[in-house]
């Protein structure tokens, strides 16, 4: 074992020791988070608070998510699976930002296209996962609102920025039965949970309270417009 991965296995083992303790039950979730070395995604002089369950910047006014939001996100998108491994063929992280939350849906389908507005933010969860040999993500510079492939059928599709509104377009993209998480709000959010139904029907529900960077419009080349 490496000398960082010795370092911080037992601050990782605590780490998900608290997920539990939060109500986090699907070990599924947990295992795939317990393998991911979430001091990698920040910068070396956060490293001694990376697994504290608590967002961390990541440059560019955006942050790491903390763990449980990312654990429980992951959990409300797979709850309707039972298997292990790869449930999914194809799911859509939108917001991807230093690629932390791709790489644990990494473990749960066979590809995961990501899709970030902020162009250094892309090339750094590039090779984040690139260093962890994760190679069944595509990370894409784009706009969340509108740059994904229109034609593709998703699985399952996860937003860590929060419109005012769900964007309905990211319905017609969804497989009957996958679920769209994501939080919806202004200076008061909640998580959504959207499951498409047959016919373009859809039901939603609502959970706990977060706080989440707004969702926003366009694309960055170096983030000074956010």
């Amino acid at each position: 074992m490496s000398n960082s991965g010795f370092t911080f296995r037992r601050v990782r083992e605590e780490m998900i020791e608290t997920l539990l303790e939060l109500g986090i039950k699907d070990f599924r979730v947990l295992d795939a988070i317990s393998q991911i070395p979430r001091h990698t995604f920040l910068d070396e002089a956060l490293w001694s608070r990376a697994y504290e369950n608590r967002p961390l910047t990541i440059g560019y006014k955006q942050t790491i998510s903390q763990p449980y939001i990312v654990a429980r996100m992951t959990e409300l998108l797979i709850s309707h699976t039972k298997t292990r491994g790869k449930v999914f063929d194809k799911v859509l992280d939108l917001g991807s930002g230093c690629g932390y939350q791709s790489a644990v849906l990494s473990f749960f389908s066979e590809k995961v296209d990501a899709i970030e507005r902020i162009k250094p933010l892309v090339e750094k969860s590039r090779e984040n996962l690139a260093n962890l040999k994760i190679h069944n993500v595509l990370f894409k510079y784009g706009d969340g609102y509108q740059d994904w492939d229109k034609k593709l059928q998703y699985d399952g599709i996860i937003c860590a920025a929060a419109p005012r509104e769900y964007p309905q377009d990211l319905i017609s993209i969804l497989k009957n039965d996958a679920k769209l998480v994501i939080p919806v709000g202004g200076s008061n959010q909640r998580l959504n949970v959207i499951t498409k139904l047959k016919n373009n029907e859809v039901e939603e529900t609502q959970y706990e309270e977060v706080s989440f960077v707004p969702m926003l419009a366009g694309k960055s080349e170096d983030g000074n417009d956010v």
